[in-house]
């Protein structure tokens, strides 16, 4: 490896709390443990920067770990060489639990259920109870008359494997010696990737993963392909986070009704959720309660009220491309039914993070740099859980009106939880806090626009923007992969194809291509057969008015002479009660014309048999949604003229409103004919 500036520079500031990351990966090898305890060992004894004393070091590492480190296949022979030698050093996971009012440690990999346990580690460290923790034991063996040498095991002294003594103060002025860039590439490196090929929004979402352990509360989901490292963090980072890989119980999660035992959210700083497709069996109490918990960090256990502040993580696989998901469904589509068909409870995520972005982990995307000791870094970022920089926003931002009271609980917890990684002394400058800005509410933007892509009224706003204090300057932020840009396209139609949007009586939006073709007949309504309902009956009224006035129309020869096929065909799955008129009386001269519709266009708005337009219900809905989907124009009764005030001005930049008021007109307006 051939040291950089920024090497030389961290070596210098931190000495003694870096580590090269290749050393991580030649250990890790032929050790089946945790980073954060192989990098306890390697910080220990590797934090020289001269080679020879590194590969010493080195060398004192592996025969730690040849000689303390028990293989799960060892148990017995480890048990053994206790038994002979009296004493022995082990280090191994640790758990305790409490039997018949006496508590008895579990060393996992010695394979011994029953070591005798001083109670003051249980009172220090309350993750033996919950996961357990990796630590270093000194073990005795002794025989012990009560229990007739079942249990001869005793341990003397437990030490978890962790930084003992963190200063904060010292690592924010530390920090104040590094230019942004600097300490960005440090973070990166940190968690093993080398920056120097990435770019700086993929650092960033690397960035993104740590936020949990930084910020209290802070709940994020990662959907993306397989292998892209998504439970590292977890795993590997931090030993103040848990991962789950299937379904959990509420007594486990949030612990027991009589108080017994703490839950997991009161014990960790971060529970994580892999492989979220499993969770299937995951009984439905647990996601209530998990809902509630997400909301404040309270929740009721019995008679007690209780609260924790570890953040929830739920990471799952994606098995199509993003745009393939876009285009035929939502991005939440491979949670399961018992999380996914809970809005409320996805509404409460912070943040999506677009797991697709990230690569498969490749070795030329790893680092043989310095970087933190992971457990250095978790250390700080625990000590700034403490501190709060929500309101660091309004220094010199404010945020736009679509976002609701949890949207901006959300973006502000985001904007805090990467200035505590980024920016610990809490000093950045105004272009970075709008970068950190504009990323939290991608981040947040993503989960409301698929829970409006799932169909509800009440996630409608998504017009994210933030406004600039002293300029007043709004700018609106958008997620790359938003909404099938392509569904409505830019080129001309086929004579009788329309786009139209219909809302609901409760506020469900939908999306349709009305396609009308002509057959030799007598001037027959011959709907397809998925045209049913409040569609049907709809499509009837229209075309009971085109035939009273098709002469007016001057269709008269063509409608008597020719049978309609008309086929509705939903683009987004809202399976709304479409109300759809207007679309059709439109499509069907258009299709008697031979003339295609405006490109670009959607058509909203329904009538009477007698020619009457009914206006939508809402009209920001539909129009929000056809910006998202490509139209350029809408096609909207006059009755709905004064609600195009309450419409967004992103939407009202991008898409121009046509009025009509009759059926006539609005078939020369769609047809461009007089």
């Amino acid at each position: 490896m051939t040291a950089d500036a920024l090497d030389d520079k961290v070596n210098r500031l931190f000495g003694g709390k870096v580590v090269r990351k290749d050393l991580l990966r030649k250990v890790k090898v032929g050790a089946n443990v945790p980073a954060f305890v192989l990098e306890y060992l390697l910080g220990k004894y590797c934090a020289a920067g001269d080679e020879g004393a590194i590969q010493m070091g080195l060398a004192v590492v592996l025969d730690t770990l040849a000689r303390n480190y028990i293989r799960a296949d060892e148990s017995m022979k480890a048990q053994s060489r206790v038994a002979q030698e009296g004493r022995h050093t082990i280090i191994d996971k640790v758990k305790v639990r409490l039997v018949d009012s006496a508590y008895w440690a579990e060393a996992v990999n010695f394979g011994h259920r029953f070591l005798h346990v001083p109670t003051r580690y249980v009172r220090d460290y309350e993750r033996l109870l919950t996961g357990g923790v990796w630590a270093q034991l000194d073990l005795r063996f002794e025989y012990d008359e009560e229990s007739r040498g079942k249990n001869p095991f005793w341990i003397d002294t437990l030490t978890p494997i962790q930084i003992a003594n963190f200063d904060l103060e010292e690592y924010r002025d530390k920090r104040r010696q590094f230019t942004s860039d600097e300490w960005l590439d440090l973070v990166v490196r940190s968690l093993g990737y080398e920056p120097s090929g990435m770019t700086r929004r993929l650092k960033l979402l690397f960035c993104l993963r740590l936020i949990p352990l930084a910020e209290r509360n802070y709940n994020i989901i990662e959907l993306g392909p397989r292998g892209t490292g998504k439970s590292y963090v977890v795993q590997e980072v931090s030993p103040y986070a848990a991962l789950l890989t299937g379904p959990t119980t509420v007594a486990n999660l949030f612990g027991h009704m009589q108080g017994r035992a703490k839950g997991m959210v009161q014990i960790w700083d971060m529970v994580g959720f892999d492989e979220v497709a499993d969770l299937e069996k995951m009984p439905k109490e647990v996601v209530t309660t998990l809902k509630t918990y997400c909301e404040s960090g309270a929740y009721q256990r019995g008679q007690e009220a209780s609260s924790g502040e570890a953040g929830i993580a739920l990471f799952g696989n994606t098995n199509q491309p993003v745009d393939v998901m876009v285009r035929t469904g939502h991005l939440f589509a491979p949670l399961p039914p018992v999380i996914r068909d809970d809005m409320a409870f996805i509404d409460r995520l912070h943040a999506y993070l677009p797991g697709w972005e990230v690569p498969k982990m490749r070795n030329d995307l790893f680092t043989d740099h310095y970087g933190f000791v992971v457990d250095y870094l978790a250390e700080a970022l625990r000590d700034l859980r403490k501190h709060n920089f929500t309101e660091l926003v309004d220094r010199h931002f404010s945020l736009g009106q679509h976002l609701n009271a949890r949207d901006r609980k959300a973006v502000r917890k985001t904007v805090s939880g990467l200035v505590k990684i980024l920016y610990p002394h809490g000093e950045p400058e105004r272009d970075e806090l709008a970068e950190i800005l504009e990323l939290a509410i991608e981040m947040r933007r993503r989960v409301k626009e698929q829970l409006k892509k799932m169909g509800s009224f009440e996630y409608w706003h998504t017009s994210f923007s933030y406004v600039a204090n002293d300029t007043a300057e709004e700018r609106f932020v958008g997620v790359p992969e938003q909404g099938g840009r392509d569904l409505i396209p830019a080129d001309p139609l086929a004579p009788g194809t329309v786009y139209a949007a219909s809302v609901a009586a409760d506020g469900t939006v939908g999306l349709y291509r009305l396609e009308v073709t002509l057959s030799t007949g007598t001037g027959k309504l011959k709907p397809a057969g998925g045209v049913a309902g409040a569609t049907k009956e709809s499509l009837a009224r229209a075309f009971g008015h085109l035939h009273s006035r098709k002469t007016d129309m001057g269709v008269a020869r063509d409608l008597d002479a020719s049978d309609i096929h008309v086929e509705v065909i939903d683009l987004t799955g809202g399976r709304a009660e479409a109300e759809l008129g207007v679309a059709f009386f439109i499509a069907c001269c258009s299709a008697f014309r031979k003339a295609p519709v405006a490109a670009g266009l959607l058509v909203l708005g329904d009538m009477s048999i007698q020619g009457n337009i009914k206006p939508v219900h809402s009209l920001a809905e539909p129009l929000q949604m056809a910006m998202d989907n490509g139209a350029r124009r809408a096609l909207i009764p006059i009755e709905n003229k004064r609600a195009f005030l309450d419409v967004s001005a992103d939407v009202v930049e991008k898409v121009d409103p046509i009025f009509y008021g009759d059926p006539k007109t609005a078939v020369a307006k769609a047809l461009g004919v007089g």
